[in-house]
């Protein structure tokens, strides 16, 4: 049984933090859903790589290739996310969730075009051992060629986050997708998982606001084997882009018959297939370009790209960011709200030479960074973290007249003493100071904003309605009825009214879909009251 101590997280990083109020445009309205990071789970994976065509949202179908599972998985994970499955094809390819020390074995089948010649599989920091009676040597690895099989089998030992994608003709095959992501789960000594579970925010999570409880979807407990990479939930993005001019002529190739082809002989390779100049037009998320990336995990609409990149948090929680570069560029991710902590690169966590005195652990030595710039191959593990500490003005509108709300300050100065509190995790230090000097509700007076009133104003998309974080708040302060009505937003006004921080590219030309503005590689951060349960399941 486990003890009932309640824990706060002992450190507090978090910066000067942006308040990121409205992003007002049409198109992102959407279902309220969430990402996680889902995966297959297993030691044993079968995989082919074949041909399919992925969609974007300026209606465009890309002929691309991809990993996919020739044969089902021993599970998938997290266990709750609804409609789980793994397609013959896939961009990107399946996310393969293992527990650090298993011998891994990848079978791979390649059955893509015979025009697109041999395929293979790297996978960058294992020491793997290819196979097969069938299987050829490549410049890297042993390969499959058309129809055949190789296979790859490696021990799990290096722990966190890491691509995997092919080593056969790289410039083309991995801008044609295939590429991939494996999460290696640590084994954590008794005196982490102590550390890193029953805290407050798990106390929290496990109250029902009237909704039901919210469930734990994280993979594991801590990042690492590290009392100080605890996290509370945690997301995956593969960033990587598509030149169509690439896809268009490797699909002209794979389609090409003697009778369409004026009577010549079609290409036997894909030798022909100009991979520079680059220029890509699109630009993904896993897989998707916004706003198909708010969508579902699994969504129906794209059988070949099931995975979503569309994070939720609350105040207070830690968010493990798993991040790959998976295409040919850099790529500069911009999370707007505060800095990313960086963990680790390619499963090397980043530490202190040495112990300080009377520690057990070295402290983490990796950077607050501004941006999380993705290189092409490496993934990169961090801590994300949002309180609204500093803001110098209540999130949660307290301080009216008959107001009795509590703020009882922990060793680091937040509410958490209380995890059935509506202003759970509040910066005690800004409790009751207003915003609004004259407010239209029931909201505290006196402070240096005037604002408009809020039932002539048709507010954006993703804005809360309200600069007051939660439902409860936001009809004190604008009234039952905010203009436009609660169901017709992506972030509703009488339930959510999350703050929401656009996490995008900082390359101005990669949050486009094919040169039209807004699309590409970017999603909203929505910073959730606890009183709304985060489904992650969606």
């Amino acid at each position: 049984m486990r003890a009932t101590t309640v824990k706060t997280r002992s450190s507090d990083w978090a910066g000067p933090l942006l308040l990121g109020l409205v992003i007002a445009v049409a198109v992102l309205v959407a279902p309220a859903v969430r990402a996680a990071a889902p995966g297959i789970t297993g030691t044993t994976f079968n995989f082919d790589a074949k041909a399919a065509y992925t969609t974007q949202p300026d209606g465009a179908s890309i002929y691309s290739w991809g990993y996919g599972c020739s044969a089902a998985p021993s599970g998938f994970a997290p266990a709750g996310v609804a409609g789980a499955s793994c397609p013959e094809m896939q961009l990107p390819g399946p996310t393969l969730i293992v527990n650090e020390g298993a011998t891994i074995t990848v079978t791979l089948t390649n059955n893509l075009p015979p025009a697109a010649g041999n395929t293979s599989i790297l996978f960058p920091g294992f020491d793997v051992t290819a196979s097969g009676a069938d299987a050829v040597d490549g410049l890297l690895t042993k390969e499959a060629s058309n129809g055949k099989s190789v296979t790859y089998s490696f021990k799990a030992t290096s722990v966190g986050t890491h691509a995997y994608f092919s080593g056969t003709q790289a410039d083309l095959q991995v801008e044609m997708g295939l590429f991939g992501a494996i999460i290696v789960l640590p084994h954590l000594s008794s005196a982490v998982t102590t550390a890193c579970t029953n805290t407050s925010n798990d106390h929290a999570r496990a109250h029902d606001f009237g909704t039901g409880m919210e469930l734990d979807f994280r993979l594991a407990p801590a990042a690492y084997n590290h009392s100080a990479t605890c996290y509370d939930r945690e997301y995956l993005f593969q960033l990587s882009e598509i030149d169509p001019k690439i896809h268009r002529a490797a699909a002209e190739i794979a389609d090409c018959l003697p009778a369409n082809n004026g009577g010549k002989s079609c290409p036997t390779d894909m030798r022909s297939v100009i991979t520079e100049l680059y220029h890509p037009a699109y630009f993904l998320v896993n897989g998707r370009s916004m706003p198909d990336d708010m969508d579902p995990n699994y969504a129906s609409q794209y059988p070949h790209q099931p995975y979503n990149g569309n994070p939720h948090m609350h105040p207070g929680e830690m968010v493990l960011l798993r991040v790959i570069g998976q295409g040919r560029w850099q790529h500069p991710l911009h999370e707007h709200g505060n800095h990313v902590r960086l963990l680790a690169r390619d499963g090397n966590l980043l530490l202190a030479p040495n112990t300080i005195s009377g520690e057990a652990q070295a402290r983490l030595a990796g950077p607050l960074l501004f941006t999380t710039t993705s290189t092409p191959g490496q993934a990169m593990d961090g801590l994300f973290y949002w309180t609204g500490k500093g803001l110098n003005w209540d999130v949660f509108g307290h301080g009216y007249a008959t107001d009795t709300s509590a703020c009882v300050p922990d060793a680091n100065g937040y509410y958490t003493s209380d995890p059935t509190a509506q202003n759970y995790y509040e910066w005690c230090a800004d409790h009751k100071k207003p915003l609004e000097s004259k407010p239209f509700g029931t909201v505290g007076s006196g402070g240096p904003m005037t604002l408009p009133d809020p039932n002539i104003v048709a507010n954006g998309a993703w804005y809360g309605g309200s600069p007051y974080l939660g439902g409860e708040a936001t009809i004190r302060a604008v009234g039952s009825t905010p203009i436009p009505p609660s169901g017709t937003v992506g972030n509703s006004p009488t339930d959510e009214a999350g703050f929401a921080f656009m996490w995008h590219s900082h390359n101005e030309r990669e949050i486009t879909t094919n040169n039209i503005f807004p699309g590409g590689m970017m999603m909203m951060m929505l910073v959730d009251p606890r009183a709304f349960l985060i489904d992650e399941a969606k």
